[in-house]
C-alpha cells in the first residue's frame, strides 16, 4: 500500500493507538488548510503594497483649489471745485430787534476817576435783552428766523477696490462666450516648449478688473522651460472679460487658472 504524505493518511498511521484528542493531532490535520490560507493572505497583502503608490497618485490633491486673497483699498473721490464767493461785499445790516437791547458792561473794581462807562442798572435791564451794545427796539417788528445756510456740501463717495473671491461673488466674471471659449483661446494661443516628454501643470492667478481687463498676473508654480512666462504672455493678450458684480456694481475679482501641459515623447 502506497502512502501519500500530501494527504492525511499518514496521520492515522502515526497516531494509531494514541490520544487523538491531544492538540498535536488537530494541528497536523489542519496544517494544509492553514498553509493555503497563509499563502493567499500573503499574496493579497503583497499585491496591495505594490499598488499603493499608484492609488496615491490617483487621489486628487488640494492644490487645484482657488486662491483667495482679499485686499481692501479705500479711496476718497472729492467733488469738483466750486467757484469761490465774491470778496469785499458787505453783508446787509440786521433788522432791529423787537425787544430793546442793553449793552452789558462787565463790572470791574477800579478807582472812581478811572471809570469810563457805568454798568446798566437792574431796572434798566428788566424785560430787555443783554448784548454787546445798546440798540433801540422796534415793537412793531416781525419776529423772523433766519433760514438755514446752504454752505458748500462735500459728497464723499467710497470707491470699492476690494478684490473679491469667485466663491462669494453675486455674478462671477466670465469670458465673452463662456468659459469653454476661454479654455479654447488659451489652448490655441499657448505655445508649449519643444522639450520631449514634458508633463505637468502651470498654476496662474490674475485679477479681473471692473472694466474686464486682466491685471496682477502671477505664476504660482510652473514646470520650467519658460512655461510660466508663456502663460503670462497669453493672458496679457486676452480679450476683455465681463466683470464680476457685487451689490449691483462691477468689482474686482481674483481668478485662478491651471494649465495642463503634455508634450510628445
Amino acid at each position: 500500500m502506497k502512502l501519500d504524505i500530501l494527504k492525511n493518511q499518514w496521520l492515522e498511521i502515526v497516531f494509531e493507538g494514541r490520544n487523538k484528542v491531544y492538540g498535536a493531532y488537530e494541528l497536523r490535520k489542519s496544517n494544509r488548510k492553514t498553509t493555503i490560507k497563509a499563502l493567499v493572505l500573503g499574496a493579497i497583502f503583497f499585491s496591495f503594497a505594490l499598488a499603493a503608490p499608484l492609488i496615491i497618485d490617483l487621489i486628487p490633491s488640494s492644490e487645484d483649489e482657488s486662491i483667495d486673497r482679499d485686499i481692501k483699498i479705500t479711496a476718497i473721490k472729492l467733488p469738483p471745485k466750486k467757484e469761490e464767493p465774491k470778496l469785499n461785499v458787505p453783508p446787509p445790516p440786521p433788522p432791529p430787534p423787537k425787544v430793546d437791547q442793553v449793552k452789558f458792561v462787565k463790572p470791574v473794581v477800579a478807582k472812581a476817576a478811572e471809570v469810563t462807562e457805568e454798568p446798566p442798572k437792574i431796572i434798566e435791564m428788566k424785560e430787555k435783552k443783554i448784548g454787546a451794545e445798546t440798540i433801540k427796539g422796534d415793537p412793531d417788528a416781525v419776529l423772523s428766523v433766519a433760514p438755514v445756510g446752504t454752505g458748500p456740501s462735500k459728497v464723499v463717495e467710497e470707491v470699492d477696490n476690494q478684490i473679491y473671491n469667485t466663491a462669494g461673488i453675486e455674478v462671477k466674471p466670465e469670458f465673452p462666450g463662456g468659459m469653454d471659449k476661454f479654455y479654447s483661446y488659451v489652448g490655441k494661443n499657448y505655445r508649449a516648449p519643444e522639450e520631449e516628454g514634458l508633463k505637468g501643470k502651470v498654476y496662474v492667478t490674475f485679477v479681473v478688473e471692473k472694466d474686464g481687463s486682466l491685471t496682477d498676473i502671477k505664476v504660482l508654480r510652473d514646470i520650467g522651460y519658460g512655461t510660466g512666462k508663456e502663460a503670462i504672455r497669453v493672458l496679457n493678450k486676452c480679450p476683455r472679460w465681463n466683470p464680476g458684480v457685487q451689490n449691483g456694481k462691477p468689482v474686482r475679482v481674483l481668478y485662478s487658472l491651471p494649465i495642463t501641459i503634455q508634450t510628445a515623447d
